[in-house]
């Protein structure tokens, strides 16, 4: 039986900066960071108190099976084209605050929406994440 989905694939440019990014200045825990065959690096982590999904911070470059295609991908997340998903918080405005000290960029600050409070922010590589905290 499916229970659900345990890793998201986010597209980075550069794997070791996307590890200090997601470890350092969002406060998630490193989970895997182990070198395959083929150049490709299998680098997980996943936010502090989660035992549930993981991120999987993978280079086009070592994971596409051609370069065109890598080269494609790389330009959509620079250009800040690709979102993984959303990020869950139960307190928006405080995480905002706490984030922006890390340098953490946010192309919108909290906004009351009608499915509770939501600022977006980028990771060092341009995806970017809408950081929600729902009503109720």
């Amino acid at each position: 039986m499916i229970t659900g989905i345990s890793i998201v694939s986010v597209w980075v440019l550069d794997q070791d900066a996307a590890k200090q990014f997601y470890s350092e200045q969002l406060g998630f825990e490193v989970t895997n960071d182990i070198q395959l065959d083929h150049g490709m690096r299998w680098l997980t982590v996943r936010p502090p108190g989660s035992t549930g999904q993981e991120f999987l911070l993978m280079d086009p470059d070592h994971s596409m099976l051609d370069r065109e295609s890598a080269q494609l991908v790389r330009t959509l997340v620079a250009k800040g084209a690709l979102s993984p998903g959303v990020m869950a918080t139960t307190d928006c405005h405080g995480d905002h605050a706490r984030l922006v000290e890390l340098g953490v960029e946010f192309t919108q600050p909290p906004s009351d929406r009608p499915y509770g409070v939501e600022a977006v922010l980028r990771d060092n590589s341009g995806n970017w994440y809408s950081l929600t905290e729902r009503r109720g």
